[in-house]
């Protein structure tokens, strides 16, 4: 059983997450993502100008990554082709991959980890509807671009659009170039793996991924250098407003189960108001004082309750206590049922 206590707090261990929880939710915040991705198309035009005004400010800043690699993996399959696929397909399952790891084996961080990828996902989308951008691999061939995707796609289930699987291209929103969570994404894996994964291997492939992950999006002509840059800044400002976004969502919970827990107990309680007078009305018998309490059970007032506990056991008219026995009383003996006082005289006038 993994440790689940938090360092350095003393806390008691949390308890851990339930997968039947957590699989809807991922699958929901990523059904978001795709949705907002693909609703946000944004004007062809303004997705172009904004590809052109990165590589303007790239140029100025001296940055050409992007040219040489995208030479390098056209002109040799070798490294082109797998770099299609390491972009087409990993992704999806290395992401997904840490996440089921670190729930199952390092539980105490599992929430604060989830909580950085979504809150970076949902940033990156902001920015995708904010600021539709052409990739480069869709500028004018005058760039000098050349969609890789495209020209090995004989080699994959990819066609010329994205990754997207041939005839789905019209499915996914091809202008979502930045910031690049291809390159977020891998970002939040290698810091997992450096972080938690105790061997060398995994720590070394905690820096390769994601720097692999940066030179494929710009060799495949996906992205752009500022694209990738931007990617891990959005990673770093999701780190910084993760735990806000757990404390949030901490004081939601509470307010929740305060409200479940508070219904729960004023509920039942309602039906049972009309339940007491239908029984002081219908008990046989039964007399009432304007002010007096009325006691479920029998209909009688708390206040025509006889006091006296007699050695018959008796409590008041018509009650008795399970297992009494009734006291005879001689023919001779009986008890004087008269409303005089105990002195014998006669009762003071009502007045």
């Amino acid at each position: 059983m993994p440790h689940t206590e938090t360092p350095g707090t003393g806390a008691a261990p949390a308890a851990r997450p339930r997968w039947w929880t957590e699989l809807p939710l991922i699958v929901l915040v990523y059904a978001c993502y795709s949705a907002g991705r693909l609703l946000v198309g944004g004007d062809v035009a303004d997705a172009v100008g904004h590809g052109l005004a990165i590589l303007r400010v790239e140029q100025a800043l001296h940055l050409n990554a992007e040219h040489p690699l995208n030479r390098l993996f056209t002109r040799e399959p070798w490294l082109g082709i797998p770099a299609d696929f390491w972009y087409a397909s990993l992704h999806y399952l290395v992401t997904p991959a840490i996440l089921v790891w670190i729930f199952r084996s390092r539980t105490a961080h599992y929430r604060a980890a989830r909580t950085w990828l979504m809150t970076s996902t949902f940033i990156g989308l902001i920015g995708f509807t904010l600021l539709p951008t052409c990739p480069p691999r869709l500028l004018d061939a005058g760039h000098g671009f050349v969609d890789t995707m495209a020209h090995y796609s004989a080699y994959g289930w990819w066609g010329g659009e994205a990754s997207a699987p041939r005839g789905l291209g019209g499915m996914t929103n091809q202008y979502a170039a930045m910031p690049s969570l291809h390159v977020g994404w891998a970002l939040w894996c290698g810091v997992l793996l450096w972080r938690y994964g105790g061997t060398r291997a995994a720590k070394a492939a905690g820096v390769v991924y994601p720097l692999v992950t940066t030179v494929v999006v710009m060799g495949t002509a996906n992205h752009y250098l500022l694209d990738a840059v931007a990617g891990a800044a959005v990673m770093g400002l999701g780190l910084l407003l993760a735990p806000r976004v757990m404390g949030c969502a901490d004081r939601a919970k509470a307010w929740f189960t305060a409200r479940v827990a508070l219904a729960s107990r004023v509920a039942p309680d309602a039906p049972d108001a009309p339940d007491a007078a239908v029984a002081a009305v219908a008990a046989p018998g039964a007399h009432t004082v304007p002010g007096t309490a009325v006691t479920p059970a029998t209909g009688v007032s708390a206040d025509a309750k006889s006091p006296n506990v007699s050695g018959g056991c008796q409590t008041s008219a018509g009650e008795r206590i399970p297992r009494q026995r009734e006291q005879r009383f001689p023919a001779a003996a009986e008890p004087d049922t008269s409303p005089a006082d105990a002195g014998g005289g006669a009762p003071a006038p009502v007045r």
